[in-house]
């Protein structure tokens, strides 16, 4: 996922230390029902196993925190940066990505021991003001593997033809959904991107202006419902709906329905179950969102039309990662959580925007370049991650994510 830079917390009232805490102690709660095997597969090379986002994050802590800012510590073992740096060009040679699921060594539990190791030692760091905001890009880091860890592990569970659950269904009481069919804008200059307070990944600024012609963005998520009658009018089926690449790519794949869905049924963290039709649809392609969106006769909004709608909207308000909590997506008014929704924008800096220095400076910079920007929140984002201003972003032809849509239109 994404980025670097300022300062302060996503949640607040909570000391660094305490957040720090919480979100170590939830990725080791959301891998407790796995085995070693479990955490060690790995799908496809776009994931990676539950084993490795736990040790991804451990390495950061260890290598960007306590190797430069703790003297005389020692790595718990010297060998393990090879095994757990993921892209960070600065910091040498690593294993091959698509070879992560070959690790069956180090085994969960010792990896479990290392992320305690390295617990213990960065306490001593924690609320410390000469490395506050790296300490707080690494627990926004960690959140955002939580999220991948969820759908990685959702992706693997699924390629079991015994369809074996993550964690057993939560009944998710219904919600109000007295939110407007439409939420109109009147145009003109907004300002767009982070503003400085708090924090905020380096690809959400510099803030800037733009100007935003009117426009509407619908009050909910496009649904089951309204995907299974897009199936129903073929539209996988239709060339002129689909964007060119789109249309390749569904011919070359043989897509015909949004990933996981099985007749009536859908799989889940849950295993599979019979699919909500009132849910949000979602692991679709920005291929397939397109699509939908010609056949509804609307557009996709960009990313600044989400963001100018979204500024008045609670960010941590709808279904999103809470201990406990439904990893399934339900029905749902908010704007945010449930699923994160596809824009028509390219992921491409933002004007005067330039990279943190040194091995940081490679967190988001560097892959601005073929993906599309999501905005919102799913119910895989640890719940005070995301902001009006957040840039999910992936590739077009990628679904294996909590990814759904929200249609807009001119006015």
């Amino acid at each position: 996922m994404q980025a670097a830079t300022t300062t302060s917390g996503a949640c607040q009232g909570y000391s660094q230390a305490e957040r720090f805490n919480a979100t170590r102690r939830l990725s080791e709660a959301l891998v407790a029902s796995l085995s070693d095997a479990d955490a060690t597969i790995q799908s496809m090379p776009d994931a990676s196993p539950a084993k490795w986002h736990l040790a991804h994050t451990t390495w950061f802590f260890e290598t960007f925190l306590l190797r430069d800012h703790l003297p005389g510590y020692a790595r718990f073992d010297e060998r393990w940066p090879f095994l757990f740096n993921s892209y960070y060009e600065a910091e040498g040679a690593r294993h091959a990505r698509a070879a992560r699921g070959l690790l069956s060594r180090p085994s969960l539990d010792e990896i479990l021991d290392w992320r305690r190791h390295v617990d213990q030692a960065m306490q001593a760091l924690l609320d410390r003001p000469d490395v506050s905001a790296l300490v707080e890009l690494g627990i926004h880091h960690e959140q955002q593997h939580q999220e991948l860890l969820l759908t990685d592990i959702k992706h693997a569970l699924w390629c079991n033809p015994l369809g074996p659950a993550f964690a057993d269904p939560i009944p998710v009481a219904p919600t109000e959904r007295d939110a407007p069919d439409w939420y109109e804008h009147p145009g003109g200059i907004a300002r767009i991107g982070h503003d400085g307070a708090g924090f905020a990944f380096d690809n959400e600024g510099p803030s800037h202006r733009v100007l935003l012609e009117p426009f509407a963005l619908a009050g909910g998520l496009v649904s089951n419902r309204d995907w299974a009658a897009f199936i129903a009018d073929g539209g996988y089926r239709t060339a002129s709906l689909w964007l060119s690449d789109g249309w390749a790519w569904v011919n070359a794949e043989g897509v015909s329905a949004p990933m996981y869905w099985r007749g009536d049924e859908a799989f889940t963290l849950s295993g599979w179950l019979a699919r909500d039709p009132d849910a949000p649809v979602t692991h679709i392609s920005y291929y397939e969102a397109d699509a939908f969106a010609s056949w509804a006769g609307m557009r996709l909004p960009t990313e600044f039309e989400w963001e100018a709608i979204g500024q008045s909207h609670d960010a941590s308000g709808g279904q999103q990662l809470d201990v406990g909590a439904s990893v399934n997506p339900v029905p749902s008014n908010a704007l945010f959580g449930g699923t994160w929704q596809w824009t028509r924008s390219a992921y491409l800096p933002y004007p005067r925007f330039r990279p943190a220095n040194g091995a940081v400076g490679e967190y988001n910079g560097k892959f601005m370049s073929g993906q599309f920007v999501l905005r919102g929140a799913s119910c895989a984002t640890a719940r005070g991650h995301s902001r009006s201003s957040y840039r999910n972003f992936f590739y077009p032809h990628q679904r294996w994510q909590f990814t759904g849509l929200r249609l807009a239109k001119d006015v």
